[in-house]
């Protein structure tokens, strides 16, 4: 059973950071195609950013988190992070991170979901 276990949310100020991790277990981590999503109150999920599987060559960004956000993987520890840089009091949200063979900016790419970490960003 394939188990995505998130961390490092948290509570910032406005232009802070904070880096969230996933740890993946129960399955080929370095099979994975990896993204990051986010959902606030009242919205709908968002893609936030992804990478692809194995060396993780190519990664995306949603348009509203380019150049503050670095999506990285560390297929040794099972491991994929997202540093956010320059929070700004709309990056508050749940964040989620997912798992899929094919990866993308879309949520019905990804198979497995880890349970979400918070992060509140303050004016």
């Amino acid at each position: 059973q394939v188990r995505l276990v998130e961390s490092g949310g948290g509570l910032v100020q406005a232009g802070g950071s904070l880096r969230l991790s996933c740890v993946v277990s129960g399955g080929s981590f370095s099979n994975y195609a990896m993204g990051w999503f986010r959902q606030a109150p009242g919205k709908e999920r968002e893609f936030v950013t992804s990478i692809t599987n194995w060396s993780g060559s190519r990664t995306d960004y949603a348009d509203s988190v380019k150049v503050r956000f670095t999506i990285s993987r560390d297929n040794a520890k099972n491991t994929v992070y997202l540093q956010m840089n320059s929070l700004k009091p709309e990056d508050t949200a749940f964040y989620y991170c997912a798992a899929g063979a094919i990866g993308g900016k879309s949520a019905r790419q990804y198979v497995y979901w880890g349970q979400g970490t918070q992060v509140t960003v303050s004016s």
